[in-house]
């Protein structure tokens, strides 16, 4: 797994290199999402590789001598530090973003539909602060139980029954604890539906502009392909026309190339005039009596 891990850094590290000598402005670049997505999926293999030199260090030094009291929490801090870079990793997963218009729909979703959530945030909030001192007062004053032992306690059981989770782990068991649970489980519905609707339809057009974008650019490409290839055929063709065009050139003085790419034989063409020019002069000077007979 390392080195399959290594082969994978090493590729996506040569990829976000070239990106980046490429890119017409490097702080627009840095300051891409997902670039920073990149480059936090990348950075966590090689500081793992320092640190665990280090630790690799501190260990052999701790084998010579005993350390100071610090040094062991200071390692115990740098191993969690390293255990979170390593969790980081899964950050490889977002790379799909680049080429899946699901993800791409989906985060352009979430950054337009930033209202409509804190919206459902707010509408959450108020109905959690509603319900918690509610089952509070119906739990633990009224019948004596002590699984909501505080509201803040009460206040994790009002958020997994508003969003429909219900893990079970807190469980009402007065009749006016369930009613108060009834009417949570109720809003909670309702408060989701509210906003949900709104970031729908901001997906589902979120995914058309990126679709429409997409077609638009591969149409391009296409285009630019075509015409490519066009091209090349058109310099292929002069360069067929201008050897043919030199070789005819260099074949003699007899021939000459007209304007169709064909050769024209001028010595022949003179000689013709000439008997045509004789003749006429010949028939002319019949009709004038200024030869003989035997000249013809």
């Amino acid at each position: 797994m390392f080195i399959i891990e290594t082969v994978c850094v090493a590729w996506f590290s040569l990829e976000f290199l070239l990106r980046f000598v490429q890119a017409d402005s490097k702080l627009a670049f840095l300051r891409g999402p997902l670039n920073v997505i990149d480059a936090l999926a990348i950075l966590p293999y090689y500081v793992s590789l320092a640190v665990a030199e280090e630790d690799k260090g501190a260990a052999g030094e701790a084998g010579d001598r005993e350390r100071p009291g610090g040094g062991k929490g200071y390692l115990d801090k740098l191993g969690l530090v390293l255990r979170i870079l390593r969790a980081l990793r899964i950050l490889y997963v977002m790379r799909l973003a680049r080429h899946s218009l699901g993800l791409q729909t989906l985060g352009l979703t979430v950054r337009r539909s930033t209202r409509e959530f804190g919206l459902l945030l707010l509408f959450l909030c108020v109905a959690v602060t509603l319900f918690s001192p509610l089952v509070h007062l119906a739990e633990s004053e009224l019948t004596g139980v002590q699984d909501f032992s505080s509201i803040p306690a009460s206040y994790w059981w009002a958020i997994i029954s508003m969003t429909t989770v219900g893990y079970g782990d807190m469980v009402p068991r007065s009749i006016p604890g369930q009613v108060v649970a009834l009417s949570s489980i109720l809003s909670g519905i309702l408060i989701m539906a509210f906003p949900a609707t709104s970031i729908f339809h901001m997906f589902s057009r979120s995914y058309q502009e990126l679709k429409m974008e997409h077609d638009r650019l591969f149409k391009e490409e296409c285009a630019a392909a075509a015409a490519a290839a066009a091209a090349s055929a058109t310099v292929e063709l002069k360069e067929v026309d201008i050897g043919l065009g030199g070789g005819g050139g260099g074949g003699g003085g007899g021939g000459g190339e007209d304007e169709a790419g064909g050769y024209v034989d001028k010595e022949s063409d003179r000689s013709m005039e000439s008997l045509l020019g004789g003749r006429n002069q010949l028939s002319s000077g019949n009709n004038n009596h200024d030869l003989p007979a035997g000249a013809f």
